[in-house]
């Protein structure tokens, strides 16, 4: 296993300062030390993993040194665009390593989510037709790939990409937290669900947020048919639920979302209130951090997200951390007609001990799609 404060300082002796990216469960080794080692000025989480390459341009051509940019291989279709029509050789040419982790790599067990994507994973690369290589897990080897990556990446002015396996890194420094006196987001979930009500539809998002929408139905023996879990495609819960609410003219639907996702496409909020009927509510599960992978915070603290709402032409939208406000809260969203947002502000983390769906994707799609036909 590599030592990430290895592969960091190697980095460092190569000459590279800026390290850019959205966070990964199998790089969450290296996240942590980068986020608890380097300043401020050499890290930027990024909204996504496009904008992350756009960093990594504009660094590159103010100090002639490859950034790194980092993401977990779901995100790579986010960074296509701007590495094919703007870092590629062929038109701006810029070099930059790109560290991918691995998802769903064949013959290795993994959610369904990532099963497809981490078995075409290889052929994307190919089809860049740009240079990459798998990331050797032994760290001698694994010096090796990083200095030809490096050299290849500056002397073609070409991004190059690592792909990392699981367990490719180990332990490194790790980001200390603080716990805020706020609910957690499991309560604050059930608190919701329960608030809403069991008649409308409910699009969650990716992450530990459905895992715990799915285990509360379960274990409190509930009906849970009308709850879709979008357990991929992080950001784009907020604009499934628009489609359903579009066709959907009686029954309310309902968007519990994350920060990290509602950050990743914000513009989709101009869009819901452009579009949606007033049977349509959002509700933002806001705990500062990427909760999923590894903890590592969003930028989101420089939001104020109920009036990014307003802003955006949402009809209502509120603030709390109180459950005990949850009730009228959603009464009032109720009353003011959607598209509605109310911000829910909860602490990091989750049960170590949290299940997984059961449900297979086709299985979970065919009994929402079932239900709202009743």
């Amino acid at each position: 296993m590599i030592d990430p404060a290895r592969f960091v300082d190697q980095l460092s002796d190569l000459g590279v300062r800026m390290y850019t990216g959205v966070p990964d469960s199998l790089l969450k080794q290296l996240g942590s030390h980068i986020m608890a080692t380097l300043p401020r000025e050499q890290h930027v989480i990024t909204a996504n993993e496009g904008a992350a390459v756009g960093l990594a341009i504009g660094h590159y051509m103010r100090t002639e040194s490859p950034a790194v940019v980092y993401l977990q291989n779901s995100g790579f279709g986010n960074l296509v665009n701007p590495v094919l029509s703007l870092a590629d050789p062929d038109v701006y040419g810029i070099p930059m390593i790109v560290v991918v982790g691995w998802r769903g790599r064949p013959g290795v067990k993994d959610e369904p989510q990532h099963v497809k994507q981490g078995r075409v994973q290889e052929a994307l690369l190919d089809a860049t037709d740009l240079p990459w290589a798998v990331l050797p897990s032994d760290p001698e080897a694994a010096e090796k790939a990083v200095a030809e990556a490096h050299a290849v990446a500056l002397e073609r002015s070409t991004p190059y990409f690592l792909l990392v396996e699981k367990g490719t890194f180990a332990d490194g420094e790790k980001v200390k937290t603080a716990s805020p006196e706020l609910p957690s987001r499991e309560e604050a979930l059930i608190a919701a669900a329960k608030a809403v009500g069991d008649e409308a539809a409910i699009v969650s998002t990716t992450g530990m947020l459905s895992r715990e929408l799915f285990e509360y139905r379960q274990r409190e023996e509930l009906d849970g048919d009308r709850d879709f879990l979008t357990v991929g495609g992080m950001g784009h819960a907020s604009s499934i639920a628009l489609g359903v609410a579009k066709a959907e003219a009686e029954r309310e639907t309902w968007c519990f979302d994350g920060d990290g996702a509602l950050l990743m496409h914000m513009g989709s909020l101009a869009v819901i209130a452009d579009h949606a009927p007033g049977t349509y509510f959002h509700i933002v599960f806001n705990n500062g951090v990427h909760d999923s992978v590894g903890g590592q915070p969003t930028s989101i603290g420089k939001v104020d997200v109920a009036r990014a709402a307003l802003a955006s032409g949402y009809r209502y939208a509120a603030s709390t951390d109180d459950l005990d406000e949850l009730p009228e809260q959603i009464a009032k969203m109720r009353e003011a007609g959607g598209p509605a947002l109310l911000e829910l502000q909860v602490k990091p983390g989750n049960r170590k001990d949290i299940g997984r769906p059961t449900r297979t994707p086709a299985e979970a799609k065919a009994a929402f799609m079932n239900a709202l036909r009743k």
